[in-house]
C-alpha cells in the first residue's frame, strides 16, 4: 500500500482551501493529509486540514525557522508550502532535506530578488522584460517629485510598498481636495496628495515606497510550474478586466512570464503578474508562491497543485498542457465551515501522532470532509512514478 503524502502550509492564504481541495482530487487518486499552521485561530484552512495547530507568535525569521524543522520532524511533512518567513526557510534547505521534507518553493537566491520590487524591476529590465517607470520614494519632496513628472506626462501616480504581497498598502494619489466624496459609496483606494504629504512629514521614520504609474486593465496573472533545472512544465495565464475573468495561452504573456521563471530559477509554483502601460503590457509583481487564485485553473482541467507536488517529490510530471481553455467566469464568495472554538482541531485517528505534539490548538471549525487512514511510518523515499498522475484533473 503506498502511504499517503503529507503536506504542509504554513499561515496562507484562505483561498487555499481550494489548493487543499485540489491535492486531495489529484488525478493520481493518491491519499493526501494536510497538516496547516496559522496565526488566527478562525482560519479557514485550519479548519479545511486533517491536522492544524495555531502558530507561535514573536518569533524571529531564525526562530520560525527551528518551530518549522519541529514541526516537520513531528508531523512526518513530505512537502512544505512555505509562505510566512520563505526566504528564511528557503536558505536551510538542506536541513529540511534531512529531515525528510520537501521544500515547495524557489532556491534563495531567486526569493531575494523579489523580495524588493525595486531590486526586481532593475533584474528583470536587464534581461529585456518590459517594466513600467517607477520611483522609490522615502519623503514626502521625494513623493511630490515622483508624481509630479507622472503626471507632466499624463500618468496618474500610484503607490505601494517596495516589499510587500497582496496588494497590501496600494493607493492611486489624487489632487482632488479630501471631501465628503471620499466619505460617500464604498472606500476608495485614491489618496489626496496634500494628505499623503502630511502624513509623510509627521512621520516619525522613512518610508519605502515603489511609486510608479497606474497601469491599466486586462490584469494578466501568468502562473507558472518550473522544474529544478529551470525548465518551465507548464505557464498559463488568467486575465482580469474588471468583473470578467478568463484564460490566455497568448505568448505576449507567457513568453515574459517564461523568461522570468527561468532565468532567475523560480522552481514549482511561481505567479507573474502584468498590466498594460500604454498599448504595451508591462510587468506588475513577481510572486515567488502559488497566487491565491491558483485553484481556478481547474476550469481548464488542470490540476497545478498536485503536479507541484510531484515534482517537489522528484516525480517529475514533464511539460503540460492544457487540454482546454476554460469559459469566461466571475468570482463570487461562499461560506466555509469554522470549527467551534471549543474543540480541539486534531483527527482522533492521529492520536498516536499528537501524542508526541504539543497541545493542539483550539480549533475554530468543523469540516465535514472525510478523514483518510492514518499515515504509516515516515517517508524519506520519494513515491514511485503514477503514469495516471501526469494527465491534468
Amino acid at each position: 500500500m503506498v502511504s499517503p503524502v503529507r503536506v504542509w502550509l504554513n499561515r496562507t492564504y484562505a483561498e487555499n482551501v481550494f489548493f487543499m481541495d485540489q491535492l486531495r482530487r489529484n488525478p493520481a487518486d493518491r491519499a493526501v493529509e494536510i497538516h496547516a499552521t496559522h496565526g488566527d485561530p478562525d482560519s479557514p484552512v485550519l479548519a479545511a486540514a486533517d491536522t492544524a495547530d495555531l502558530e507561535p507568535e514573536g518569533l524571529s525569521p531564525a526562530g520560525y525557522v527551528e518551530y518549522a524543522l519541529d514541526q516537520c520532524a513531528r508531523r512526518g511533512i513530505d512537502v512544505f508550502v512555505p509562505r510566512l518567513h520563505q526566504s528564511a526557510i528557503v536558505a536551510h534547505r538542506a536541513e529540511f532535506e534531512a529531515a525528510g521534507t520537501a521544500l515547495l518553493a524557489p532556491p534563495p537566491e531567486a526569493v531575494a530578488v523579489f523580495q524588493d520590487k525595486i531590486i526586481a524591476y532593475e533584474a528583470l529590465r536587464a534581461i529585456g522584460v518590459p517594466v513600467p517607470p517607477w520611483w522609490r520614494v522615502r519623503t514626502a519632496d521625494e513623493l511630490v517629485l515622483a508624481v509630479e513628472e507622472l503626471e507632466e506626462g499624463g500618468h496618474r501616480a500610484c503607490f505601494k510598498p517596495a516589499s510587500g504581497a497582496g496588494g497590501v498598502g496600494f493607493r492611486m494619489v489624487t489632487r482632488d481636495p479630501f471631501s465628503l466624496a471620499h466619505l460617500n459609496g464604498f472606500p476608495s483606494p485614491s489618496v489626496p496628495l496634500p494628505l499623503v504629504v502630511e502624513a509623510l512629514r509627521a512621520a516619525e521614520e522613512p518610508v519605502d515606497w515603489l511609486v510608479m504609474p497606474r497601469l491599466e486593465q486586462p490584469e494578466v496573472s501568468v502562473d507558472c510550474l518550473t522544474g529544478p533545472d529551470n525548465r518551465v512544465r507548464l505557464a498559463v495565464g488568467r486575465t482580469k478586466n474588471g468583473r470578467r475573468r478568463g484564460f490566455t495561452l497568448h505568448e505576449q504573456w507567457l513568453a515574459p512570464a517564461r523568461r522570468i521563471a527561468e532565468a532567475f530559477g523560480l522552481h514549482h509554483l511561481s505567479n507573474v503578474q502584468f498590466r498594460m502601460y500604454g498599448d504595451r503590457p508591462v510587468l506588475m509583481d513577481v510572486n515567488t508562491r502559488p497566487a491565491g487564485g491558483l485553484h481556478q485553473l481547474a476550469l481548464c482541467g488542470i490540476n497545478m497543485p498536485w503536479a507541484a507536488v510531484r515534482l517537489a517529490l522528484g516525480d517529475d510530471p514533464g511539460e503540460l498542457e492544457p487540454p482546454f481553455l476554460g469559459q469566461d467566469y466571475t468570482v463570487v464568495s461562499g461560506p466555509r465551515p469554522l470549527r467551534p472554538v471549543s474543540l480541539p482541531h486534531q483527527r482522533t485517528d492521529l492520536a498516536a501522532v499528537a501524542s508526541s505534539a504539543p497541545t493542539p490548538m483550539a480549533a475554530t471549525t468543523a469540516t465535514a470532509a472525510p478523514m483518510a487512514s492514518a499515515p504509516g511510518a515516515r517517508r524519506r523515499g520519494v513515491p514511485a512514478p503514477d503514469p495516471a498522475a501526469g494527465a491534468p484533473a
